[in-house]
């Protein structure tokens, strides 16, 4: 390649190359995640994770570690903005019984997103299987679980307060049922239920934790047909 010249005929200086585009951490974490959940941890491999995320061998193992430390720390992720998200419904306004239709809804949407099969939790559907043999994703998966139980035990324990439950309800026990429910949603949908059927078992599931209020229809019906249905 000629090299061009000044005019006072000095080679002209080479251009720096401009460097690569810099990823995004957070973009990054999430298409792997995504990977994580249609396959699995164990089917999923260093090649399909570095097509996902657009990023080599290298640079991934720069940026998360190896395949266990990047799907940890997806994990931990799913669990931190599920809380987020979970916190922010439920500590509004919001009647209980909508509040907690809210949630299950929110779930749902992921649950069942446009463009291919219902995925179910991502928490659950993955770690299941490698909390057998990993005593960390066991931790994360039952971490991670707990967090979600507390969120709605604290609605609940509001709810009590404020004359929503009646004042010998315990919290503590309606919430691992809204927590069972929840669970119930991820795994029913990845076995191929209806988001219909699914959600009329919330609708069910709310009854159940509410009492006579939710039972008429009380905060139930409004949105009854949630989004994306």
């Amino acid at each position: 390649m000629v090299q061009k010249k000044t005019q006072g005929g000095q080679p002209e200086p080479k251009r720096a190359r401009g460097r690569p585009r810099a990823y995004d951490a957070d973009e990054a974490l999430a298409q792997a995640r995504d990977a994580f959940w249609r396959s699995g941890y164990s089917a999923t491999t260093l090649d399909d994770l570095s097509v996902a995320t657009g990023m080599n061998r290298p640079s991934l193992y720069g940026a998360f570690g190896d395949k266990r430390a990047l799907y940890l720390t997806a994990l931990e992720r799913y669990i931190e903005t599920s809380r987020m998200a979970m916190d922010e419904v439920l500590g509004g306004e919001l009647p209980l019984a909508e509040a907690l239709m809210r949630i299950y809804d929110l779930a749902l949407g992921v649950y069942y997103r446009a463009g291919g099969p219902p995925t179910g939790c991502f928490l659950i559907g993955t770690a299941l299987a490698e909390a057998v043999n990993d005593e960390e994703v066991r931790t994360s998966l039952g971490r991670g679980l707990d967090v979600f139980e507390r969120s709605f035990e604290a609605r609940l324990m509001r709810a009590r307060a404020t004359g929503e439950l009646d004042a010998n309800a315990d919290p503590a026990l309606l919430a691992k049922i809204a927590s069972a429910v929840l669970h119930s949603l991820a795994i029913r949908s990845r076995a191929g239920d209806s988001r219909a059927v699914l959600r009329a078992t919330a609708e069910a599931g709310v009854a159940m934790i509410c009492g006579a209020a939710a039972a008429a229809g009380v905060g139930v019906g409004a949105g009854a047909e949630g989004p994306g249905k």
